[in-house]
């Protein structure tokens, strides 16, 4: 199997951006999001934006998941950018959004307390 090295793409102090060795579309070490400082965020969307454009994508998804409930294998913060190609329905990232009925009351109470902890 060939190295990651081998796939870089992009490199800056705080980031890497290389190509996905096992894609399901053509195209330090924290744990999660919220273990990453703020520091070393300062260019994941700036890399996001350059492969984007590079790969002259139109339609494309920016992936990221922190813990087994949420599909993450690797246990580290990564970004994966997948393209979603018009001409192949099938290929790139599927998504349901199954939106839940939630009572005004009960989103004014997530609402209030998630404003709580930001202050």
């Amino acid at each position: 199997m060939a190295s990651l090295a081998n796939f870089k793409l992009l490199e800056s102090e705080t980031a890497l951006a290389f190509m996905d060795v096992g894609p399901i579309a053509k195209g330090h070490h924290a744990r999660t999001l919220t273990d990453l400082p703020d520091d070393q965020m300062v260019d994941i969307l700036p890399f996001t934006k350059k492969l984007a454009q590079a790969a002259g994508g139109e339609n494309w998804n920016l992936l990221q998941n922190n813990g087994r409930w949420a599909h993450q294998v690797v246990d580290h913060v990564h970004f994966h950018m997948i393209p979603k190609p018009v001409e192949d329905k099938s290929a790139g990232l599927g998504i349901e959004w199954p939106s839940q009925n939630m009572k005004m009351d009960d989103v004014k109470a997530v609402y209030e307390e998630l404003k709580g902890k930001l202050e």
